[in-house]
């Protein structure tokens, strides 16, 4: 039987679930990897959903294809793709890219240190994987500068109930824009994974109300806003300083409509999360360059993180932040389609979408 398209696949996670593609997607136009990502965002979308949409994919599933690096320092470029967007930069889809790449063999793995660079939308990723008897145990990935847009900023939020109406937010870069509120002002929210549903309720609500009231601009990346809710809450844990809960929007958020008011819940601590987290923190005076910060996921895992540099950025006083961590592969495999499939982009139903 022939098949419309075959895709090659190594099936990883982190806690949260991230595809790679390694073969099958042939070529895409552009200069750069972000000129690449602009072409899939702009002219075929229909890879994306192919990939992460129903049967093949689901609400918390992200997606990496490999392609050929443009930049001349790169070992390897990836477009990462995630269920209403293509960010520029994902922190966990890098560290499962990176151990993807050894662990198959298609960047050579050596015991020890292996250091390389990355080429995602957002530019070059330096890379520091240790590799133990044939695994890596740990990714380190150097990001783009991170700077916070606005800190300790309140905004109206409807519908949240049990009287609150203010929420203070801080707004900041690491290659999203994130909105991220303390915890502590939904003292009925505890961060903790039964509670996914009155977590992804409220931060859908403060993503919407920020999105509203906090405009925001990178300069390298025209019309990107906010577009991920963040809950953080400091822990008294002997391996974690904060534990955070990330809402990934699988739909636009519409007050006059309840359903909406949903996301996908990040399984693990979110590597551009943390570094928007870290320079947050940053700004308020909460970290230091070179300080160790170790950020806690809803199931435990745990990212390290630490501040390198200060750098100006279109005059924000910005950082270069470093994330470590550690990716599974859990499985290999082909996504086809079928000839006469109807639903050639997937589908997606109003039970578990939004």
């Amino acid at each position: 039987m022939s098949f419309k398209r075959v895709l090659n696949v190594v099936e990883t996670h982190d806690g949260e679930p991230m595809r790679v593609v390694t073969g099958g997607i042939g070529h895409i136009p552009g200069n750069s990897v972000y000129e690449m990502e602009e072409y899939l965002r702009t002219q075929d979308d229909s890879l994306r959903k192919f990939l992460l949409r129903e049967p093949r994919g689901y609400p918390p599933l992200c997606c990496n294809v490999l392609v050929p690096p443009k930049h001349p320092d790169a070992a390897a470029g990836f477009i990462i793709m995630e269920q209403t967007e293509y960010p520029m930069m994902s922190g966990g889809n890098t560290i499962s890219v990176a151990t993807v790449l050894l662990e198959t063999g298609i960047i050579p793995m050596k015991e020890g240190l292996n250091e390389f660079n990355l080429e995602a939308p957002a530019g070059l990723i330096g890379i520091k994987a240790i590799c133990e008897d044939g695994k890596v145990t740990q990714v380190t990935f150097k990001n783009v500068p991170a700077f916070a847009v606005y800190t300790d900023t309140e905004i109206t939020v409807p519908h949240i109930g049990h009287g609150v109406e203010k929420v203070k937010v801080d707004v900041a870069w690491g290659g999203m824009f994130y909105v991220m509120a303390d915890v502590n002002q939904f003292p009925w929210i505890a961060l903790e994974p039964d509670q996914g549903r009155e977590i992804t309720r409220v931060s859908s609500l403060i993503l919407k109300a920020a999105q509203d009231q906090l405009p925001v601009e990178n300069p390298d990346y025209p019309g990107v806003g906010i577009t991920i809710s963040q809950l953080f809450g400091k822990i008294d844990h002997p391996d974690a300083d904060v534990k955070n809960a990330v809402t990934v929007a699988s739909g636009a958020v519409d007050f006059d409509n309840p359903s909406t008011w949903i996301g996908a819940l990040d399984r693990c601590p979110c590597g551009t999360g943390t570094c928007a987290r870290m320079a947050a923190m940053y700004a308020k005076g909460q970290l230091k360059i070179g300080e160790t910060f170790r950020h806690m996921g809803l199931l435990g895992v745990v990212y390290k993180g630490q501040l390198l540099e200060e750098v100006d950025f279109y005059g924000h006083k910005a950082v270069i932040p470093a994330i470590t961590g550690e990716s599974w592969i859990y499985g290999y495999g082909n996504l086809v389609l079928d000839p006469t499939d109807p639903f050639t982009e997937g589908y997606t139903i109003g039970d578990i979408w939004g």
